[in-house]
C-alpha cells in the first residue's frame, strides 16, 4: 500500500487525525513493514463529516464483511462506532476513535509530533506514547516492535537522532 493518497485526501480535507500504529513506527525510523494506515480520529461532528467527504471517492467498505452487507458511509455511521476497519480503492485504512493506552484524541494530540510526510504536514504519536499504545494493545506483533522503538527512543534521548 502507498500511503500518499489517503494521507493527502485526509489532510487536504482538513481532517483532524493522528497517525498511529505501524506507520507511526516507520515515521520514527522503525524497520517495521505495514500494509495499512491506522489513524486516531477526532469524533467532532464536523471532523466526521470531513472524513466521510475525504474518503467517499475511494469507496470505503467494512473490511472482511460480505459485500452484500449494507454499509452506509456517512457521519452518523462514524458517530455510532469507535473502530472502522475499511477496505478502500486506495488501500486498507483503520479509523479509530478510541485507542487503548493513549487516552482521548486531545490528550494524544498534545503528545503528538508534527512532521512532513507524504507531501503533507501530519501528526503522529511521539515515541513514548507509541510505545505505551503498543504495550497496552498487548498483541504479539505490537510487542515485537517495542524493543526496536525503545532503542530508537534511547538513541533520540542521547542525541543520536
Amino acid at each position: 500500500m502507498t500511503f500518499d493518497a489517503p494521507i493527502q485526501a485526509l489532510t487536504d480535507a482538513g481532517v483532524e487525525f493522528i497517525i498511529i500504529g505501524g506507520l507511526s513506527a516507520v515515521l520514527h525510523g522503525s524497520a517495521y513493514v505495514t500494509n495499512d494506515l491506522d489513524v486516531f480520529i477526532s469524533r467532532d461532528t464536523e471532523n466526521l463529516k470531513r472524513i466521510v467527504k475525504a474518503l467517499a471517492p475511494f469507496h470505503p467498505r467494512l473490511r472482511d464483511f460480505p459485500t452484500d452487507l449494507p454499509f452506509v458511509w456517512e457521519a452518523a455511521t462514524l458517530r455510532n462506532g469507535t473502530i472502522f476497519t475499511l477496505s478502500t480503492d486506495i488501500g486498507v485504512i483503520d479509523l479509530l476513535a478510541e485507542v487503548k493506552g493513549i487516552g482521548s484524541f486531545q490528550e494524544a494530540k498534545a503528545k503528538a509530533v508534527s512532521l512532513e510526510a507524504f507531501g503533507r504536514r501530519v501528526f503522529t504519536l511521539d515515541l513514548k506514547t507509541l510505545i505505551a499504545s503498543k504495550l497496552a494493545a498487548g498483541r504479539e506483533k505490537d510487542l515485537q516492535t517495542v524493543t526496536e522503538l525503545e532503542a530508537l527512543l534511547e538513541a533520540r534521548e542521547q542525541g543520536h537522532d
